[in-house]
């Protein structure tokens, strides 16, 4: 798994564990990351506010479709459904 394009701020109690425990943390927080951030869940969990066509776009594949552009357009926001 590539993570050397993340930077993260982990703290531990040094006294507490091993440079190795704190290396497997770490690494069981990038398997985290990698399996949260993914495509398919970012989808489920937010959905699209068109303020200029007064529309919500919840279909999946429109979604993906808005989110891999690189910028979106004025009043058009990613919402989280929580």
């Amino acid at each position: 798994m590539n993570n050397a394009n993340r930077d993260l701020l982990v703290l531990f109690n040094q006294e507490l564990m091993t440079p190795q425990a704190i290396e497997h943390e770490v690494e069981l927080l990038h398997q985290l990351l990698y399996s949260i951030e993914r495509l398919d869940n970012l989808v489920i969990a937010h959905e699209i506010i068109d303020l200029n066509k007064y529309r919500v776009i919840t279909k999946p594949l429109q979604l993906r479709k808005l989110i891999r552009l690189s910028e979106l357009k004025p009043f058009v926001f990613l919402s989280c459904k929580n």
